[in-house]
């Protein structure tokens, strides 16, 4: 029987190791913290799992929360006007198979749980170079999928695919209870965003934490902007005032929402920024062995998609797919260089549409959002965008594309 080890605990770790597992490998995790740990932790993310990614968990049988879990039925596009006092463009967009969002610190934790139950070996310790040159020599392959600490570094930056030297983002997130639903589409669970031109953009997004369903308050500010204000937050309480004060001055249409929220517990907020960056993945201890980086180890794209766990769901697949085909052979450098590559064909199209979001957006871009508001057609493709990004190559992303596009969906509505 082969031995894998993964070293991280997060969606893509648990979810390959879970499924090596079904697939008759000896599979050991190493995980920074216990379930208990992870539970009592802050929070992490602001993960929003969209159709395609949530059928992979459905398939592995980690479909844990689907009863209890918001179902988000939408994707709604607001963007503010001049002067901030009300919305230039607002639409709704329908998603062909419901979205949901669970707060990382349950799904990880259970997760967890989940793969010592069916058999899995779990390793609590946060593990440095040094650790994995001593397990590089008991399993036949070692994958790191934790993108933080010392071992990230053992993946060279690859110049030729990263575009970011510098943080293109400030981040802060709070998960609240006691949000209103917008008065316009009243029965409709939705994610919102919500476009600042020149300051940034603010996400609202029904979410499932451990105290019950929430709504999470995702800010993304422009570095050194009116949004890069939470480097001196000291509370939790602090953190949510701040957020609803930016909020009444740059998108007072969701803070009408807001006039009854509170903290969903005292570690429900995050703040913090990361240059997008894409690695190598076949990393080299100081002994020699390849150890071989997944999801955000070699391909860290900015939040502001909304693709981090889709990504890391694909990632996760797509090794689970390689490592069955590879069967007796050496896991070697050249299996690792090759695995990757057929992740990357997915990863560059979610790569380049991030990138283009963090930028001002493009003439055709702007066309396509404002033409949204009068075409249903064009709102619900971008919504299901987010489940499928390579289907925004051809039109949101070409100018040409946009041109076609633009062109026939108004002949067809009209």
């Amino acid at each position: 029987m082969r031995r894998i080890l993964v070293c991280g605990a997060g969606q893509s770790g648990l979810q390959l190791a879970l499924g090596l597992l079904d697939d008759g490998y000896d599979v050991t995790v190493v995980s920074a913290r216990t379930s208990d740990e992870i539970r009592a932790g802050y929070v992490t993310s602001t993960q929003c799992m969209f159709g395609r990614a949530l059928a992979i968990e459905r398939e592995q049988r980690l479909n844990l929360w689907d009863s209890s879990a918001p179902a988000i039925e939408g994707l709604g596009v607001s963007v503010g006007a001049v002067g901030f006092g009300g919305r230039a463009i607002d639409w709704l967009g329908h998603l062909d198979v419901p979205a949901q969002s669970v707060d990382q610190r349950v799904k990880m934790a259970g997760w967890l749980e989940e793969f010592e139950s069916r058999g899995g070996k779990v390793v609590v310790h946060g593990a440095t170079v040094g650790d994995l040159e001593g397990y590089a020599h008991l399993y036949d392959l070692v994958i790191v999928a934790a993108g933080k600490g010392e071992i990230v570094h053992l993946f060279d930056r690859d110049d030729a695919r990263s575009r970011h030297t510098a943080p293109q983002r400030s981040l802060s997130v709070v998960y609240v209870h006691g949000m209103a639903p917008r008065p316009e589409h009243p029965g409709v669970q939705a994610v919102r965003c919500n476009l600042i031109p020149g300051v940034g953009e603010l996400f609202v997004m029904p979410a499932l934490t451990h105290t019950g369903p929430c709504d999470i308050l995702f800010f993304e500010g422009i570095p050194g902007g009116p949004l890069d204000v939470f480097g001196d937050i000291r509370t939790p309480d602090e953190h949510l005032w701040r957020t609803l004060e930016l909020m009444r001055l740059f998108t007072p249409w969701e803070y009408g929402r807001c006039r009854n929220v509170e903290l969903t517990d005292p570690r429900a907020v995050l703040t913090g920024g990361y240059t997008p960056v894409v690695r190598g993945p076949v990393g080299r201890l100081p002994n020699g062995r390849a150890v071989l980086g997944m999801a955000d180890v070699v391909v860290a794209n900015d939040p502001i998609t909304g693709q981090g766990s889709n990504s890391a769901s694909k990632c996760a697949a797509l090794y689970r797919q390689a490592i069955r085909e590879h069967g007796d052979r050496p896991f070697d450098a050249e299996f690792m260089a090759r695995t990757f590559e057929r992740y990357w064909s997915y990863a560059r199209p979610v790569t380049e549409w991030t990138d283009a979001m963090l930028a001002p957006p493009a003439p055709h871009m702007l066309r396509l959002i404002e033409a949204a508001e009068r075409h249903r057609g064009i709102a619900d493709r971008f919504a299901n965008g987010f489940d499928d990004p390579t289907d925004l190559e051809s039109w949101f992303l070409d100018p040409v594309g946009a041109a076609r596009y633009l062109a026939y969906i108004t002949m067809y509505e009209d």
